[in-house]
C-alpha cells in the first residue's frame, strides 16, 4: 500500500470537503480545511519526500464563475512537479493535453466517458486514443444504493446505472492505467472506510486502485490494508495534519513504509 497525495482545488483554493456535500449550485461545499498556502506549495512539498501519483482534483464545474482560478491554481501544481502528480476535473479528449504539456503524469476522467447516467463508449474510446492507456486514470468515485455500489458522476452530484464490481473493473481496466476511487458517503467525514467496497476491490487487484474516503485515524489505515490485501493504495484528506486533522503526516510516511 502506497501513500497518493492530493490536492483539492474549489473556488480557487486548496481545501478538505465533505464530498457529498459538494454542489454546482453557488459553488457549495461543506469546509473540512481552506488552506493559506497555494497548491503549487503542496506540489513542491510532496516533491520533496519523493511522493508521486497523487491526484488533483478541480472541484469547480467549467461554467462556475471561479473556474478559471481554480484551474489556475492547478495548473501551478502540475509545473512545479512534472510528472509527479496526475489531474482531474472536467477534463475532456479536447483539452487532455494540454493538462499533460503542464506536467500531468496522468488525467483522471470520470464524466466525460458517460451521457445520461450510461456509458458513453465514443467517449471512452475517444479519450483513450487521445492520451494513450498508459497516461489515463478513470475515477469511479461511488456512491452506495442498497447493496450496491454506483459509479456517480459531475463531481459526485448525479449516479449513473453502473455498479462498480469485478466485471466492471475488468471492462474499465482494458482502457486505463490505474482506478481512482473515492467512497463519497464517507469522503471528508475521517469516520471510518467503506469496508465492503474496500475488500472487493482488494480481491480484485489488476492494476492499481488508490481508495479514497473515511480514513480518520491509524486503526482505519491498518484496516484497509488488511481488507484491501495490501494491494489498495491510499488517499488522506482532512485527517491529515497538513489539512487540519489529527493523523502525523510524517507518521502516515512512516506506516507505509512498514
Amino acid at each position: 500500500m502506497k501513500f497518493r497525495p492530493c490536492i483539492d482545488i474549489h473556488n480557487g483554493k486548496v481545501k478538505q470537503i465533505v464530498g457529498g456535500s459538494l454542489t454546482d449550485e453557488k459553488n457549495q461545499a461543506v469546509e473540512n480545511y481552506v488552506s493559506e498556502m497555494d497548491a503549487e506549495y503542496y506540489a513542491y512539498f510532496y516533491e520533496k519526500d519523493g511522493l508521486k501519483g497523487g491526484h488533483i482534483i478541480l472541484l469547480n464545474s467549467r461554467e462556475s464563475e471561479y473556474y478559471e482560478a481554480t484551474k489556475k491554481q492547478a495548473v501551478m501544481a502540475l509545473n512545479a512537479y512534472k510528472g509527479g502528480l496526475q489531474i482531474g476535473g472536467g477534463i475532456q479528449a479536447e483539452n487532455a493535453a494540454d493538462y499533460l504539456d503542464a506536467g500531468a503524469s496522468h488525467v483522471i476522467v470520470t464524466s466525460y466517458v458517460f451521457q445520461g447516467g450510461k456509458i458513453h463508449m465514443p467517449n471512452l474510446e475517444k479519450i483513450k486514443s487521445e492520451v494513450g492507456k498508459e497516461r489515463l486514470v478513470l475515477d469511479l468515485s461511488c456512491r452506495r444504493r442498497g447493496e450496491q455500489y454506483y459509479i456517480v458522476t459531475d463531481r459526485w452530484q448525479n449516479y449513473t446505472d453502473v455498479i462498480v464490481n469485478e466485471e466492471t473493473l475488468d471492462f474499465f481496466g482494458k482502457y486505463c492505467d490505474e482506478f481512482l476511487i473515492h467512497a463519497v458517503d464517507v469522503e471528508g467525514k475521517a469516520q471510518g472506510i467503506e469496508k465492503e467496497l474496500a475488500k472487493m476491490l482488494g480481491g480484485w487487484g489488476k492494476i492499481p486502485v488508490t481508495y479514497a474516503g473515511g480514513v480518520g485515524n491509524f486503526a482505519d489505515l491498518k484496516e484497509l490494508k488488511d481488507l484491501g490485501q495490501n494491494k489498495l493504495d491510499v488517499t488522506i484528506g482532512s485527517a491529515l495534519d497538513l489539512f487540519g486533522g489529527k493523523m502525523p503526516y510524517q507518521e502516515v510516511l512512516r506506516f507505509m513504509s512498514n
